[in-house]
């Protein structure tokens, strides 16, 4: 599955932003799909999480400021960012867990990343 980021640009702190990323491709379904992030000069961290189901994880530093939603039936999972911070500022990536058959294992996929910037 491929997996298209977008959203991303320069925000005030404060700020908010929404985040998209759009699944394509012949699969048999796609299980959790999730948001990582990676600040300047940082390790990559899982920002927020949703399950095939619906159920939800976030990181501790954005819980109560992102919200993470799904849309089945347009592939696509959004990332809403409110109150943003600079620290907030990093490469977003998505990522989804599909089966490319019914008894397929599952893999993972990864979209090619939308930069964030929150700067006055």
């Amino acid at each position: 599955v491929q997996l298209q980021a977008s959203g991303g640009g320069l925000v005030q702190p404060g700020g908010s932003l929404r985040l998209s990323c759009a699944a394509s491709g012949n699969v048999f379904s796609i299980g959790y799909m999730a948001w990582y992030r990676q600040a300047p000069g940082k390790e990559r961290e899982l920002a927020a999480r949703i399950s095939g189901g619906g159920s939800t994880d976030y990181a501790d530093s954005v819980k109560g400021r992102f919200t993470i939603s799904r849309d089945n039936a347009k592939n696509t999972v959004y990332l809403q960012l409110n109150s943003l911070k600079p620290e907030d500022t990093g490469v977003y990536y998505c990522t989804a867990g599909y089966r490319k058959y019914k008894y397929s294992d599952l893999f993972d996929s990864w979209g090619q990343g939308t930069q964030l910037t929150v700067s006055s």
